[in-house]
């Protein structure tokens, strides 16, 4: 990539897209951007079907199906939320050196704005559903704690303006000392050696990962351009080593092991975005959903939720032969059916104009005071206009 064409992408990555959502790709070196975005949001509608809808059923099956289904998300964990905060750093990279009257509101009161709208939104909704398996604040107390201290499953929104916050004010710390002192939080968190209720274990371990993002984009740029099938294949098998190494040695929970299996899972996920976006019938898609993670993000927990409600009982009522042939293809048709109606819902809300449910409402433009109208000299003179002449305007116009 010449260093032209990587100027191009860097501008490209940082610009925000009308409404709210993401840079729209341009090209298939920011096509994976957007396709990893995509892919992310889509394995987090897995992942929580599987573990909210799926296994609370009582499928009650002589093999292990559903078993099979929860290993297969717990094999993507390491992927999901890191490779999310890896992209998202690399898309505030340049705002990061904005002044901050520049960025304050579109990157950090937004997206405060929205967890706390949101918040407010599942709260109420996740009240009809009150055996759903989620975090939820059933008190005045509870609520104030996810404000604050202890975010809830709308997470991702909270630490996108923490950590930006933390990216700037410490701008002019060596990135190195930065990515150390993030990796031993990291470390630390997922090793269960500080306490971590609620969703504040995702908020200590992916603060190193925005920031890898943010502050070796030129890396990451240079591993996604430099991705052939062969090096798709290689971090695919690393990959795999990695979690089969920390299966049979039983090191989940050492200090550092899960960040290490994150970086090989982000490098891993970057190539398969990079392949992904090179094939434009499975790419394109990926790339659209990239460009609308947020109103599926806030909208799929709500959703499934009330789907849960409607379709557990009668299922866990049917006879065995019905309830093995859905219990093997069930986690995959509930997140294209939540996917659907999260963006059908979207498109809803947008058809009201319910615009303040996606991004912080505009400001209303500071009215000036009316100018006064020119007045005419009291005769005419030689320099000034005649009487039937044009008056100049006393303030300049836009044209001029």
């Amino acid at each position: 990539m010449t260093t032209r064409e990587r100027t191009v992408v860097e501008t490209a990555l940082d610009r925000p897209a009308p409404g709210g959502t993401m840079p729209t790709s341009a090209g298939t070196r920011l096509a994976w951007a957007d396709v990893a975005k995509g892919g992310c949001i889509l394995l987090v509608l897995l992942w929580h079907v599987i573990v909210k809808d799926y296994l609370q059923i009582d499928w009650r099956l002589d093999v292990p199906v559903p078993g099979a289904w929860g290993t297969l998300g717990e094999l993507l964990l390491p992927m999901r939320m890191p490779l999310f905060f890896t992209i998202s750093g690399l898309f505030a990279a340049s705002a990061v050196q904005r002044p901050w009257r520049s960025v304050a509101r579109p990157r950090v009161a937004r997206f405060l704005y929205l967890y706390g709208a949101w918040l407010m939104i599942h709260t109420a909704v996740l009240a009809l559903a009150p055996d759903f398996p989620t975090d939820r604040a059933n008190d005045l107390g509870a609520l104030v704690a996810q404000l604050t201290v202890t975010p809830s499953n709308l997470w991702y929104l909270y630490a996108l303006a923490l950590y930006f916050v933390l990216a700037k004010a410490l701008r002019r710390v060596r990135p190195a000392v930065l990515l150390a002192a993030a990796g031993t939080l990291s470390a630390v968190a997922s090793a269960g050696l500080v306490d971590t209720p609620g969703n504040r274990a995702g908020l200590y371990q992916n603060l190193v990962f925005f920031l890898a993002g943010l502050h070796l984009r030129g890396y990451v740029l240079r591993w996604a351009d430099a991705v052939t099938g062969r090096r798709a294949l290689l971090a695919a098998g690393a990959y795999a080593v990695g979690l089969a190494a920390v299966a049979a040695t039983g090191t989940a929970r050492l200090p550092g092991v899960a960040p290490l299996v994150s970086v090989l899972a982000v490098l891993l996920g970057i190539a398969v975005a990079v392949r992904l976006a090179r094939k434009p019938a499975v790419g394109e898609p990926l790339a659209a959903l990239g460009r609308q993670t947020l109103p599926i993000y806030v909208l799929h927990m709500p959703v499934l939720a009330l789907l849960h409600r409607l379709i557990a009982e009668p299922i866990a009522a049917l006879d065995e032969p019905a309830r093995f042939a859905l219990a093997l293809g069930f986690p995959l048709s509930v997140t294209v059916a939540v996917l659907a109606l999260s963006l059908g819902l979207h498109r809803l809300l947008l058809a009201i104009r319910a615009t303040w449910l996606f991004d912080l409402p505009a400001r209303r433009p500071t009215r000036r005071p009316p100018v006064p109208p020119a007045t005419e000299p009291p005769g005419p003179s030689a320099s000034g206009p005649s009487a039937s002449g044009p008056v100049a305007p006393l303030v300049p116009t836009a044209s001029q």
